[in-house]
Parts: structure tokens; C-alpha cells; sequence
């Protein structure tokens, strides 16, 4: 492995670790610190936190290689997500900044929901906790998958630790450097990386299609256009080959972004109601030049290996190979730590929110109801390395796809908690009854659906993504429990 991948590499750790200590100097001393950094976030890292946080290493991998193996039908899965975040800040963002001041200054998703629905706090509260650790979980773990495929290919046998696979290796390095910044700077520290990872990720993506396109190889658009029409053409259509049910569980990825605590956090975080349209707009920039990046990728990725005779055994492993390829080592270890950043950005985010529930939720609230604020920050920082070696348990299969675990988790907090977010902000009626059942009928669906093998083959036909039926089942619900109970009390203010 040459010095030079080596020495980008070593610059990006040494940068995230740093950040992490400037952080815990600002923002660890409270538990409103470490979990929500004191509501100081500005509109760019606001944006970008969300974003970077959001794509994880499916931005790098997992899009990419479904845009390299099924062409452009796989965009839509993109497009539902564009859709979807805009959605999401316009319609959630104001209204989530502004209520979880109003009902008791709440600091978790499990909280706010508590305070809203206060007579069916508890039960709120531990439902919610259970789904955010659970699929937290399985969720980080695709992360740390991603870290493992990254070492697997581009650096095989240069590390050694015990004895361990250079998937393993790239499981440890990657949940180490994460867990070392994450534990020590909270949530300030992991927005702030998210801030400057944000920015190499979308510097990667504007420097690797134009390079496969235009440098040794390349032979530019109106070449990738012919031999992708020659291999086979319907990777350069739309539709062709898309059935109704395939181009709605694509599209429909967008419904998701109304559930994702690890997103919708960053609302809350911002630093006022009035830079939430400046931090959208810039959230939204970036998503659309970082998503055209990956698909442009993926697709005159595919035309450049078949160009060149190349047999890409894994497509999610399409940018690191290019990247070792193609570019100078300097390049190559920048590129490199945009995958890196992909993944930490959102393994880091999801272990805080993951740790904030096992901390506000479950020890707070059932243990040490007067803990104080630094046992809180210190439960906060056991909980991370808990969540993260879980996670890591769960990744160590090599035969994992980034793409598959990241569905199933998008699609269990999607469906979870998607609806009920929409409508505690949106519609007064909602009750805490409708609340649980929400929850609840969202949950289950979206795993028996996944258990019964309906996501890949329904009823002879094609699959159906689980997040329309889970998404579906939780919100009428909450409609029909909230209109058929009534509890008392619940659109009182609540002052913390």
C-alpha cells in the first residue's frame, strides 16, 4: 500500500479525533450537551450533519452497486429519497424544532413523544426505546459492513491484528476511530464531523464520475453511452423492465426519512426556528449533487469496467476499486476517507441517538430517575461502546450487504415512527393510545413482512419493500385508535 493512501488516511483520523476533543470542552458537561449539543447547531452543519448522517456508505456502495447492476431503474430509489428529505424539512423540521421546546424541552425522540402524550408516557417511552436500539443495531452494523468491505479490497493483507480477516480489521479500525471520537465529544463533536465529512463525501462524488468518463479509459459520455447500450440496454431506461410494485418500493424509500431519529435529531438541534429554510436549502443542494454523483458513478462505472475488461466480483465494491485504479495514492487515500466518512458519519450518529435512549429512556427513567448530570454523560458514554460492540457482532458476517441491511433498518424506523412524528406535530387528535398502536402495528409489519420473505416475492410476484405495508398499517392505526379512544390532558404545555 503506498505511503500516500497512508498519510490521507492518517490526516482524516487525526482530524475527526481532534474535533472530538474540541467538542468535549464545548458541550459534555450536561446531558443536553452531549445529546443535543445544546441546541447550537448553525444551518450548514445543521444540513450537513442530516445528510452525511443520512447516506452512509449505501451513498458510496450500496447505490452505486445497484446502479452498476440494474442501471437506471435503481435511481428511483434516489429520487423517492429527494423527495422524501424535502418533505421533511419542510414539513417536519419547523414543527420539531419549535415542539420539542414547547413540551418540556425534550432531548430525545422517545421523550418528546412522552411529553406529548403524557398519559401514556412510560409506555411510550420504553416502546420507542426498544425500536430505536434494536434497529439502531442492525442499522449501525451496515455501516461497519461498509468498513469491512472498504479493508477487505483495498487493503488486503497490509493489516494484521491477531490473526483476524481483513473484514474483521476493518470492523475494529472503523468502530474504534468512531467509538474514540463519539464517546468523547458527543453529539457536538459527531456533528461537526458529520460537517466535514459531509464535504469530502461530495467532493468524491464530483471528482470520481468525471474522471472514469475523461481519464485513461474513460472514452467519455458518448462512449459509456454505446457500450452500456451494447452490454445491454435497458441499464440506460427508466422503466423498461420495472413493474408498478418494483417502481413504488424504489420511490417510496422516501417515506422513511419521516421516522429516522438519527436525521430528524438534527431539527431539534438546530440553533433556531428562523435558519431552519437556510439549512434546508442547503441540505437540499447538497443531497442532489451527492445522489447524481453516485448514480453517475455506479452506471459509467459499470461501462469503464466492461471497457476495460474488468471482473468486479462484488458491484458495491465498484468505487474502491476505481479509486485504487485510477487515481494518484494521495487521491486515492482522500477517496478512501470519503468511503470512511460515509460510513462513520452515520455509524456515529446512530450510536448517539441509540445511547441518548438507553440513557434518557431506560436508565434515567427506571434506575436513577436523580442521576446527575455528569453519571448521565458517563452512562450516555457506556451506552455508546455497548451499542457499538453489538453492532459490530452483528456485522461479522462478510457475506452481509450493505444495501439489505440498511433497508430493513430504514424501513423499520420508517414505519415506526414516520407516521406518528407526522401527525403528533400535525394533527391535535392524535392521542397516546394511537401513539403505541401506531408504533406498535409498524413494527410488525415491517418484520413479519421481512420474515415471510414478502419483500423479495409477494404473492407470486415481485416484492414488496416492507416499508409501504409497515408504513401503511402504523398510520391508519393511529387514526383509528386516536378517533375510537380518548385520553385526557394531553395537549397540556409542559414545562421541564
Amino acid at each position: 500500500m503506498a505511503n500516500g493512501v497512508w498519510i490521507s488516511l492518517f490526516i482524516y483520523f487525526a482530524l475527526m479525533i481532534a474535533i472530538g476533543f474540541y467538542a468535549m470542552r464545548k458541550s459534555t458537561s450536561t446531558s443536553e450537551g452531549y445529546i443535543l449539543g445544546g441546541r447550537s447547531l448553525s444551518p450548514a452543519v445543521a444540513a450537513l450533519s442530516a445528510g452525511a448522517s443520512d447516506m452512509s456508505g449505501w451513498l458510496l456502495l450500496g447505490l452505486p452497486g445497484a446502479m452498476f447492476v440494474s442501471g437506471l431503474g435503481s435511481a428511483w430509489i434516489g429520487i423517492g429519497l429527494f423527495v422524501g428529505a424535502f418533505f421533511n424539512w419542510v414539513l417536519v423540521a419547523p414543527r420539531l424544532r419549535e415542539q420539542t421546546v414547547h413540551y418540556g424541552n425534550a432531548i430525545t425522540i422517545p421523550e418528546f413523544l412522552a411529553n406529548r402524550f403524557p398519559t401514556r408516557s412510560i409506555p411510550l417511552r420504553t416502546v420507542s426505546a426498544v425500536v430505536i436500539v434494536v434497529f439502531f443495531s442492525v442499522y449501525t452494523a451496515s455501516g461497519l459492513v461498509a468498513g469491512g468491505k472498504l479493508f477487505e479490497s483495498a487493503f488486503s493483507g497490509v493489516i494484521n491484528i491477531g490473526g483476524m480477516s481483513d473484514y474483521s480489521t476493518g470492523i475494529l479500525v472503523t468502530l474504534g476511530v468512531v467509538l474514540l471520537y463519539t464517546v468523547i465529544g458527543g453529539f457536538l463533536a459527531v456533528s461537526m464531523t458529520d460537517f466535514v465529512q459531509g464535504c469530502i463525501m461530495m467532493l468524491a462524488l464530483v471528482i470520481m464520475p468525471l474522471v472514469i468518463l475523461y481519464g485513461d479509459g474513460g472514452g467519455g459520455i458518448a462512449q459509456a453511452d454505446q457500450t452500456l447500450r451494447d452490454v445491454d440496454p435497458t441499464l440506460l431506461s427508466w422503466t423498461q423492465g420495472l413493474t408498478i410494485i418494483g417502481w413504488l418500493s424504489a420511490v417510496t424509500w422516501g417515506l422513511g426519512y419521516f421516522g429516522q431519529p438519527h436525521i430528524i435529531v438534527r431539527f431539534m438541534a438546530i440553533r433556531s426556528l428562523k435558519d431552519v429554510p437556510t439549512a434546508r436549502n442547503i441540505g437540499m443542494s447538497w443531497m442532489f449533487i451527492s445522489l447524481f454523483g453516485a448514480v453517475a458513478m455506479g452506471l459509467f462505472g459499470r461501462a469503464y469496467a466492461v471497457r476495460n475488461g474488468m471482473d468486479i466480483a462484488d458491484p458495491e465494491t465498484i468505487f474502491i476499486i476505481l479509486a485504487d485504479l485510477l487515481f494518484h495514492p494521495l487521491v486515492t487515500g482522500f477517496l478512501y476517507a470519503a468511503l470512511l466518512a460515509a460510513v462513520m458519519s452515520t455509524i456515529s450518529s446512530q450510536l448517539l441517538v441509540a445511547s441518548s435512549s438507553l440513557t434518557e429512556d431506560f436508565y434515567r427513567l427506571f434506575l436513577r430517575k436523580q442521576a446527575t448530570e455528569k453519571e448521565t454523560v458517563r452512562i450516555g458514554r457506556i451506552s455508546v461502546v455497548l451499542v457499538g460492540l453489538v453492532a459490530a457482532v452483528i456485522a461479522s458476517d462478510p457475506e452481509s450487504q450493505v444495501l439489505g441491511l440498511v433497508s430493513h433498518a430504514w424501513a423499520g424506523f420508517g414505519a415506526a415512527f414516520g407516521p406518528l412524528i407526522i401527525l403528533s406535530l400535525m394533527w391535535p387528535r392524535t392521542n397516546g393510545a394511537g401513539a403505541i398502536a401506531g408504533m406498535v402495528a409498524g413494527t410488525l409489519t415491517v418484520i413479519v413482512w421481512v420474515l415471510l420473505g414478502w419483500n423479495a416475492s409477494f404473492m407470486g410476484g415481485p416484492g414488496v419493500y416492507e416499508i409501504m405495508p409497515g408504513f401503511a398499517a402504523s398510520f391508519i392505526a393511529i387514526l383509528l385508535v386516536s378517533n375510537m379512544t380518548a385520553d385526557a390532558g394531553e395537549y397540556q404545555h409542559i414545562s421541564r
